[in-house]
């Protein structure tokens, strides 16, 4: 579809062909159980791993405001890291295929910087939902974050171009900023990365993926040491 931007670096696309929306809403919106998963919270923080186009940041956008006010946290925090990142017009040329994204895209257009360079935006996007992008790279950044997340989203291109993303550091990291019961989804299911998220204390589960993928990788954070 001429619509799906293709990273030459990494070889990728950046959302599924099939129907990226789609995608975004059952690997990561139903992969972390949203919207019951923010239910009855007053912060609640997502840490994504590749914002790319933002079609992710925008599915939640769309879930929040669909979800009624008693079952909306007080105040969402959504943390994405990117190394590389698009212009608006990149953004807006992938994702204006979606008419029902038109009114967040917008919103989060008039809030996106022109000039992206190495180092951390904190947005206000609207009331109560904040967007902090990190660029640079992740393995350097994510070391750097001090907060507690409630779910991930592992979104970067696929493993074996990207290998970078994928790394013990992230995992490790990942442990560090969880506690009990914080979630995470993924695309893959490569082994090597259900073996890193296990080894340092998720409970890996693979599921069935979405479009032409076989399988995905979600999790929950179970504070102990284990293999999956």
């Amino acid at each position: 579809m001429n619509h799906v931007p293709r990273s030459e670096i990494f070889d990728d696309v950046y959302f599924s062909p099939v129907d990226g929306l789609a995608e975004s809403r059952y690997v990561y919106l139903g992969g972390n159980k949203l919207p019951d998963s923010w239910k009855g919270k007053g912060e609640f923080t997502i840490c994504e791993l590749g914002f790319g186009t933002g079609l992710n940041f925008l599915a939640v956008l769309q879930l929040l405001a669909m979800s009624p006010v008693d079952g909306r946290p007080k105040a969402l925090h959504y943390i994405s890291f990117e190394k590389y990142p698009l212009t608006k017009d990149v953004i807006r040329g992938a994702l204006s295929h979606w008419g029902a994204l038109d009114l967040v895209l917008d919103v989060l257009l008039s809030k996106y910087p022109d000039n992206l360079t190495e180092g951390v935006y904190d947005l206000p996007i609207m009331e109560g939902v904040t967007l902090t992008l990190i660029i640079g790279d992740v393995n350097e950044a994510l070391p750097k974050l001090d907060t507690q997340v409630d779910c991930w989203f592992l979104s970067g291109f696929k493993p074996s171009t990207n290998p970078g993303m994928w790394s013990d550091i992230v995992f490790e990291n990942m442990a560090r900023l969880s506690a009990v019961g914080t979630t995470f989804s993924t695309f893959t299911a490569v082994g090597y990365v259900r073996r890193g998220l296990g080894s340092v204390g998720f409970d890996v589960q693979k599921i069935s993926g979405f479009g032409y993928k076989w399988h995905m990788l979600v999790g929950t954070y179970d504070g102990g040491e284990q293999c999956a």
